[in-house]
């Protein structure tokens, strides 16, 4: 983050001009290596072992090393050698900059300390700045009397690394009481604590477009049903993320479905990280336990496919029907084109749990996955009619991070599977496989 920032900073000051720093940024960008490829080449770890530790990134907001440590595949003094090899981004950036440029050396650091003046940041704060180290950087830019606001914070710029973009930057974060908007994605929890993570846009620049493409793994062009699908689903598994970390602590959340808004004003008592995106800029609202209101009325999303046959030939096809129950447009067309690669027969998809009740009484499919968290009838009380109606459905529960005890809930009333979020193709088809088998 600190590259994006002394890059704008130098452009402010005609020293480089916009071609130059995405240049920069681009070289100094490339040059970072993955742990996990350093550990493969020094013979430290296995190919397997990496993809181990990769999936349980995947559902958990925790670092390579950590986990590998965790595991016993690495000491802390081997993480602490393989970071080494990684390089210094700081120092990759002003080498890339001297090179381009006739900077001197102590001009660099009088651009630095007028940098650091202007951010406000002491000698070791601005130090912290350049390691680019999430944990110490989030206390500076954001100052929060309410708990758990920071971690929030971190998480989501953790997840906009991971499947977004490396290219951001953050501004101070401030306590606002109104915020006008093009589009909106939310989600509150409630429980111990009340907790609403938003992301909002206030023009349409296409920030927003960023967030869906990145974690859709599809390119959206425009703000549609799609784009709010997927930035809901997005702040769904960073709320999935919280709650699993909340819940070890004693604090029990439990989220309710995700919402979307658009051209209203948010109201109330909350936070905004202003997270400047690839030169677009998009707002991270936060509130906790205060008076909320992301707008006045939602968005309806989603909606219900009729019962189609895939295209596929069906003599490839193992005989298996899939009714797909799922607020999200986004997770439905996933888990479709998945098992309809595998050659299973997806009958169907319903938007919630009343109209998937529905879908199954008539269309009586070998298998059902069902979300968890859906409005108008959840994943648990669609469970629980769709057995009273077949007491040998197969379900297969859908479920993010942080949504144990309901999980636990739907495996004690007689769902057989589960499979969580961010999908895995592998984890998908085994226990659909599993299931068919019974």
């Amino acid at each position: 983050m600190f590259c994006q920032l002394f890059g704008k900073f130098l452009i402010e000051k005609e020293l480089i001009n916009e071609f130059d720093y995405q240049h920069l940024i681009q070289e100094q960008m490339s040059v970072r290596v993955k742990l996990g490829t350093i550990a493969v080449m020094d013979g430290l770890l296995s190919e397997e072992q990496v993809e181990r530790i990769n999936q349980l990134q995947k559902t958990q907001d925790r670092r390579f090393g950590d986990i590998a440590v965790e595991l016993q595949f690495l000491t802390d003094a081997q993480v602490g050698a393989l970071l080494k090899k990684q390089g210094d981004s700081f120092l990759q950036f002003v080498q890339l900059l001297m090179e381009l440029t006739d900077i001197s050396k102590e001009a660099l650091e009088g651009y630095l300390e007028e940098l650091r003046n202007r951010l406000g940041f002491t000698v070791e704060e601005m130090e912290a700045l350049k390691r680019d180290d999430m944990d110490e950087l989030l206390p500076m830019f954001v100052y929060s009397s309410k708990p758990y606001v920071v971690d929030i914070a971190g998480l989501i710029l953790r997840n906009i690394m991971r499947f977004v973009s490396r290219d951001f930057y953050i501004e101070k974060a401030r306590k606002v009481s109104a915020l006008q908007y093009a589009h909106l994605a939310c989600q509150e929890s409630v429980g111990d604590a009340n907790v609403t993570i938003a992301i909002a846009e206030e023009e349409e620049k296409g920030a927003f477009l960023q967030i869906a493409s990145g974690f859709s793994g599809q390119e959206i062009d425009d703000v549609f049903e799609d784009a709010y699908d997927s930035v809901c689903e997005f702040i769904n598994v960073n709320s999935g993320l919280l709650a699993t970390a909340l819940s070890k602590k004693g604090v029990n959340i439990d989220m309710e479905p995700p919402l979307a808004y658009e051209r209203q004003s948010a109201k109330g008592d909350f936070y905004l990280l202003p997270i400047v995106l690839e030169d677009k800029r998009i707002d991270l609202l936060i509130a906790v336990n205060s008076d909320f209101s992301a707008g006045d009325t939602p968005m309806s999303l989603g909606g219900m496919d009729a019962a189609s046959e895939s295209a596929a030939d069906t003599a490839e096809k193992n005989g298996a029907r899939v009714l797909i129950v799922d607020d999200s447009r986004m997770s439905r067309r996933m888990l479709r084109g998945i098992l309809e690669k595998a050659g299973y027969q997806v009958i169907a998809e319903a938007e919630n749990g009343a109209k998937g009740v529905e879908a199954y009484q008539t269309l009586r499919p070998d298998v059902v996955t069902l979300d968890i968290t859906m409005p108008q009838m959840d994943g648990l009380e669609a469970l629980e009619k769709i057995l009273a109606l077949d007491p040998a459905a197969n379900a297969v529960m859908i479920t993010a991070a942080g949504q144990q005890d309901k999980l636990l809930r739907a495996l004690r009333a007689g769902a057989k599977r589960f499979i969580s979020k961010p999908f895995q193709e592998q984890d998908i088809l085994s226990n659909i496989a599993e299931v068919v088998k019974r």
